[in-house]
Parts: structure tokens; C-alpha cells; sequence
């Protein structure tokens, strides 16, 4: 066994070696006596010398040649057997924003520098949420979007280690709300992200910069996020040491988010359409996908493409909204109802004008009309998801998590129930009013006049739009995190960042046994006594 440099026992042959030392400077100590160096008696007495200044040049003589021994001993012990010694692998940082539409959050990764079939082995530190709206909402205030950054940045200074801030690789990918808004007006999106840009920038940090990600990306790299938590990708084994699981399969990945929803699997024929195609080369071992994002699919955009098609149905201000309780009521203008690329104002629309949005709480005409969000029809080129794109079937077991928990969450859904009783739930749930609603849940009024629109619209999406159905149901597994971290897009993609990036080489020292290491160290001690004893008999007879 290696080790770091230190003492233990000695080894018998330090004893032997002391053993020698010990006579040595008996014999020497009895030669001085017998060589008649005495003192006589009288005023003045001065030591007497006659033959015996030969006799205590021996005995130092012997004591420098036990020194000698000893030191010659202890080099011999100190090169043989020696080993290198590989030190532990230095620690990585990595920072990564979450840009979504609703709110960002900045993620703390770290790593050991060395990889495994090179990828890294990432770990969460922490998560920190940034106070405010997303940074979409700040397009008319490009340095509010930066600012906004600042304290997160500022607890993530205090995490990473100051010798290794400035190789902290640090990153920014905005999703669908920063999508939208390049759609609706790509020069306030590039303002935007020179200012967020400008805001990391001036920590010490290795930046490498802030860009909208694709929803394939979004997709892919949540989907690396469940599997490697749920260690289908990589595992430490019982043999201590990182293995790729046999015999486990994947799992698939449903995210909702406020802007977009994404769906991401490994299906059992080949991908027909390239442009759903994905590819990972992930601990050495290859991966081929599916993975589609439909944008104007998460759930606040579709929860205003609703509303906006029951306004155009209504023709007037007064709009009867049937996934809203009865009794709710709200007021918004026709400004803020079609302030989004997804939804179109009609031309006779004025801006200006206030809509008195009122729920009237009946499940199936709410149904009916979120079905008409979908277009359903595949056409018979390939099988589909909906809006007429190419989705193969699904397979396998899936984690839905981000909107998709959320809601199922609050309606006590996420417990593995069966379809039916989901469904009996969720309509027992539509059908209370407003008023008893409030009495029941007085924490969650921001939220609470929306989850039956949204708990439908997930049964929508992922019966008809995703063609789950009541035997693949139970497939579908809503979790917020998997192993204590939150599951999301920004954990893959540093997995995935970390291929990119060198192993580096591990340091090594020379290291010895302990039993040979001891023995040089006690001999070592043992010569530097045995030197000292001989300078101080010098001295001491040299003064007498």
C-alpha cells in the first residue's frame, strides 16, 4: 500500500541497528575509563593524559562510524521500493443560467478533472433562483435583464474557490421565451443578451457566452439530465468504479415549459425525419433519439392561445370562459391578451379595449375547446404527433417533470394513479366554484383559477398530441427531481460540455512502503543522536 511520507513502527532492522549503536558507545565509554585518565587530588586537579588520548579518539571515532551507519542505512531505505503515487484529481466549476420565459435560475456544477470513457461525472452544488420575470420580459429594458444576474453571481463567487474562478466555464442559453421574442423582434433579443452578456462579463469568470437555444437542444439535454440521474447512462458498480448499466434501457423525457414543451426518447425504429434526429456519444457509448419542441405549447402560451380563440369566438368584451371556476372573474385588456407572437389580434380589434373574462367551471365544453388548439391530422406520409409532425411511437418509460409535475403536483396526481382516476380527479376538481376553491387553497391564489385549464390541456397533450394512451399511461412518471437535483436542460448540457474539454493528466509523486519509510526516519534520528553524541564528547573532554 502507497502513502504519503510518515512515521510508524520500526523494522527489525532498526532495532538491530540501535542494538550496534548501543555497544558502541558502551565499548567506547569503557576504554576511556581504562585508559587511565583520572584526577588527582589537590588544588587545581587537571586531567591526566597519558596513553589514553588514543582510547577517546576511538570512542568518538566509533561513535561518528555508528552515525555513518545509520545515515548509509537510512539512504538505502529511503530509494528502495520506490512507487509513483497519483495525487487526487484536481475539482472543475461550471455556472450555467437557465434563461426560461418565466424566470431564470443559475446552476453550480463541479467535476473531477479526470473523465470517465471521456465524460465527466458532474454533481449540483446549488441552484439559484433570480428574483424577477424572465429575461424576455426586460426587452424594453436591456440592463435590468443584467442587473437582475448580479446577486446570483454574486453567492456563486463565494461557492467556487477564488484560485479557480477564472477557469469556471460560465454560460447562458435562454428556451422558448427569448425564442418568441427574437420571432416578434430580434434586435430588442440581441440588446438583451449583449446586457446579460455584459453583466457576467465583468466577473471573473472564463465566460463563454450567452445564446437562445434551439428546442432540440432543450429537449436532448433534459433528457441526458433524468438518464444520467436515474444512472441509465453511467453507474458505479460494486467493483468501485464507473461501468455503463447492462441490460437498462432509457428513459424517455416530457418537459412543459411556459413557452414550449418538448418530448425526447429512444424509439425502436429508425428516425424518419432528420430534423428530429438527435445523436450523443455519452460514457463511451452511442445514442440515437427522437426529440421535438413545439413552441406556443407550454402552458402560459397556450393558456393564452385559449383565450384568445374564445374572445374571437365571443365577438364582444365579454368572454365566457369554461376551464375558469364559476364564479371567477378578471379583466385584461386586448393588449395584453395578444401580446405574444403565438396568438394574432383580429384587425377589428382595439387595443385598448378591456375583456371581462368570466369562468363559468364546465370540464367538457373546456375540453372541446382545448382540443381545438391541436391539429390531429397526420396525413399518411408517417406517423405523427400533431401539427403534422413526424413523431414514431412512444416507448419505454418516461419522466415528465417542470410544468407537467407542477400541476399534477398540486392535484395530488403524482403517485403512479391510473388514467381513470386521474381523470375523475381532474374533473371533480373543474367543477368546484371559485368561492369554495379560495375557502380550500387561500396559499395558491396567483395559480389557483388556472389548473384545471392546465391539467386538461396536459391530459390533451399527452393522450391525443403525444398518443399515450390507457395502457402506456402508466409509463409516465411526474417527478420535480430524481437523486436530490432538479431535473431540467442545464445539468445535460454541461454533461455534454464536459466531452469537449480535455481530460487532464493526473500529477503523481514518489511514494514508499510504510515499514521501509519508518525505518529510514528512525535511522535518520538514530545518526543524528549518535553525530550529536560525538560532538558533545569532543567537547566535553576537549574543555577537560
Amino acid at each position: 500500500m502507497l502513502f504519503s511520507p510518515r512515521l510508524s513502527s520500526p523494522s527489525p532492522a532498526v532495532y538491530r541497528t540501535s542494538a550496534l549503536l548501543g555497544r558502541l558507545l558502551v565499548r567506547g565509554q569503557g576504554e576511556s575509563h581504562a585508559g587511565g585518565a583520572a584526577f588527582v587530588p589537590g588544588a587545581g586537579s587537571q586531567l591526566q593524559v597519558g596513553g589514553g588520548m588514543g582510547s577517546k579518539a576511538k570512542a568518538i571515532a566509533s561513535v561518528l562510524a555508528a552515525t555513518c551507519v545509520c545515515s548509509v542505512i537510512a539512504l538505502i531505505l529511503s530509494v528502495v521500493n520506490v512507487k509513483d503515487v497519483f495525487l487526487p484529481p484536481s475539482t472543475k466549476y461550471g455556472l450555467v443560467f437557465d434563461a426560461g420565459s418565466t424566470h431564470t435560475s443559475l446552476y453550480i456544477y463541479r467535476w473531477r478533472a479526470d473523465k470517465e470513457n471521456g465524460t465527466g461525472i458532474v454533481s449540483q452544488v446549488e441552484a439559484c433562483s433570480v428574483s424577477g420575470p424572465g429575461i424576455s420580459s426586460y426587452a424594453d429594458d436591456p440592463a435590468g435583464a443584467g442587473a437582475s444576474l448580479r446577486p446570483c453571481l454574486d453567492r456563486a463567487m463565494k461557492i467556487v474557490p477564488a484560485e479557480q474562478q477564472r477557469d469556471t466555464a460560465t454560460y447562458l442559453g435562454a428556451t422558448a421565451g427569448m425564442r418568441l421574442l427574437r420571432e416578434e423582434n430580434s434586435t430588442k433579443a440581441e440588446q438583451v443578451l449583449a446586457a446579460v452578456s455584459k453583466a457576467i462579463g465583468e466577473y471573473p469568470v472564463d465566460f463563454r457566452g450567452a445564446r437562445i437555444l434551439t428546442g432540440s437542444e432543450e429537449g436532448s439535454f433534459g433528457w441526458i439530465t433524468v438518464n444520467y440521474l436515474l444512472e441509465t447512462l453511467v453507474k458505479f458498480s460494486f467493483a468501485e468504479r464507473w461501468e455503463h448499466p447492462q441490460d437498462t434501457e432509457v428513459l424517455g423525457a416530457l418537459d412543459l415549459g411556459g413557452a414550449s414543451t418538448q418530448i425526447t426518447f429512444q424509439p425502436g425504429v429508425p428516425v424518419q425525419d432528420r430534423n428530429t434526429s438527435v445523436f450523443f456519444r455519452l460514457y463511451g457509448t452511442n445514442y440515437s433519439l427522437y426529440s421535438h419542441s413545439y413552441l406556443c405549447y407550454g402552458q402560459t402560451q397556450a393558456l393564452k392561445m385559449l383565450l384568445a380563440a374564445l374572445h374571437q369566438a365571443s365577438s364582444s368584451a365579454q368572454i365566457s370562459h369554461p376551464c375558469y371556476p364559476r364564479g371567477y372573474q378578471e379583466n385584461l385588456t386586448v393588449a395584453e391578451l395578444y401580446d405574444s407572437p403565438c396568438v394574432r389580434a383580429p384587425s377589428s380589434a382595439s387595443p385598448g379595449l378591456v375583456l371581462t373574462v368570466t369562468g363559468t367551471g364546465d370540464p367538457a365544453t373546456c375540453g372541446t375547446a382545448v382540443q381545438r388548439l391541436f391539429n390531429f391530422s397526420c396525413g399518411a406520409q408517417w406517423p405523427c404527433g400533431f401539427n403534422g409532425v413526424y413523431q414514431p411511437p412512444v416507448r419505454g418509460q418516461f419522466f415528465a417533470f417542470a410544468g407537467f409535475y407542477y400541476t399534477f403536483s398540486f392535484l395530488n396526481l403524482t403517485h403512479q394513479q391510473s388514467l381513470s382516476e386521474i381523470n375523475t380527479t381532474v374533473l371533480s376538481f373543474c367543477r368546484r366554484n371559485w368561492t369554495e376553491l379560495v375557502q380550500s387553497f387561500p396559499k395558491d391564489l396567483k395559480y389557483l383559477h388556472t389548473y384545471c385549464s392546465v391539467a386538461i390541456y396536459i391530459l390533451t397533450l399527452l393522450l391525443d398530441g403525444y398518443k399515450f394512451n390507457e395502457h402506456t399511461w402508466t409509463n409516465i412518471h411526474f417527478c420535480k427531481q430524481a437523486a436530490n437535483t432538479d431535473i431540467g436542460w442545464t445539468l445535460g448540457f454541461m454533461l455534454n460540455f464536459t466531452n469537449m474539454i480535455p481530460a487532464e493528466a493526473l500529477q503523481h509523486v514518489k511514494g514508499h512502503q510504510p515499514g521501509l519509510w519508518a525505518g529510514a526516519v528512525s535511522l535518520l534520528v538514530l545518526a543524528i543522536v549518535a553525530g550529536l553524541a560525538a560532538l558533545f564528547l569532543h567537547w566535553f573532554w576537549k574543555t577537560k
